[in-house]
């Protein structure tokens, strides 16, 4: 059995070309999903998993994201004077979310060298990586499940979802093998971004993780794979082979609702399916969307 895990780290150093030129001079993680930055949507699942210290794996650029989490007095003390609290109650709200630590990557050598990164930070225990781009319903929690599977089985554990196999492409791919809980399975090998014809399945893994800290002497060693970046797939694949010394690495099949907001179109429909669900927009979104759609027949 492990023991309970309380650290999350977060890789937030990209530099979001696919958003240019809106990303110029602001990081992709704080573009608004209505009116939230997609970094809070994914900050709050983690917090609400437990997981309240927090480390960001930043890069240049990106301070705009420590002073969203930090105090912004100028503004609190506007919103007294005008005794605005909704709005005041929101602003310190991000500020109280976690205890939020930062480090520079540096080189943006790929996303297992920024996991690797974190290990000072994380130390010699198990920790979960919540990918910025990807953010989770929170009606549809998956970390929990994630984080209960390490604890229970003292494995590393990743989130897989299924994708029609003409996307399998786009996404790291795992070979499975079915356990006693049909949402679980154990992962027998790894491959990223493979050709349609040559993936094992069609279950893509997603933003999720949460690893054992031998996670990191694999890394160490790991040479750079595709993109000729250091792969975290790449070490997961090696864990996964290794299950004696690594504790292996199994996948929590997830079939939730999920916004990728690394994707311009992906992020459009993120921001639409968000604010039609919410009580204060969604009265008069959802018939004008209805009329809308209308007139595109």
């Amino acid at each position: 059995m492990g023991t309970r895990i309380t650290k999350a780290v977060i890789p937030v150093a990209g530099l979001g070309t696919r958003f240019l030129p809106a990303t110029k001079a602001m990081p992709k993680e704080m573009l608004p999903v209505v009116d939230k930055p997609a970094i809070q949507y994914v900050v709050e699942e983690a917090v609400a998993a437990g997981l309240n210290d927090v480390l960001m794996i930043t890069g240049r650029n990106k301070n705009a994201l420590e002073n969203h989490f930090d105090r912004m007095t100028e503004l609190e003390d506007v919103l007294i004077q005008k005794g605005d609290k909704d709005r005041l109650a929101k602003v310190q709200f991000a500020t109280d979310l976690a205890d939020i630590h930062y480090v520079r990557q540096g080189d943006p050598l790929g996303l297992g060298h920024a996991v690797l990164r974190a290990k000072m930070h994380v130390g010699n225990e198990a920790f979960a990586v919540l990918l910025g781009d990807d953010i989770i319903d929170a009606r549809d929690p998956l970390l929990e499940k994630m984080l209960t599977e390490q604890v229970e089985r003292n494995t590393s554990v990743i989130a897989l979802m299924e994708v029609e196999p003409s996307q399998i492409h786009l996404y790291g791919c795992a070979a499975v093998e079915p356990t006693d809980d049909p949402d679980v399975v154990r992962i027998t090998g790894l491959v990223e971004k493979p050709a349609e014809a040559d993936a094992p399945s069609n279950l893509a893994i997603i933003g999720r993780y949460v690893l054992r800290p031998s996670v990191f002497g694999v890394l160490e060693h790991t040479e750079p794979g595709k993109g000729n970046e250091i792969q975290l797939t790449d070490a997961l694949q090696e864990m996964a082979a290794n299950p004696e010394s690594t504790g292996g690495v199994y996948g929590v099949i997830f079939r939730g609702r999920r916004y990728d907001t690394g994707d311009r179109l992906d992020y459009i429909k993120a921001i639409v399916q968000l604010a039609v669900d919410r009580d204060d927009l969604g009265p008069d979104l959802r018939p004008w969307l209805k009329g809308f759609a209308a007139t595109l027949s």
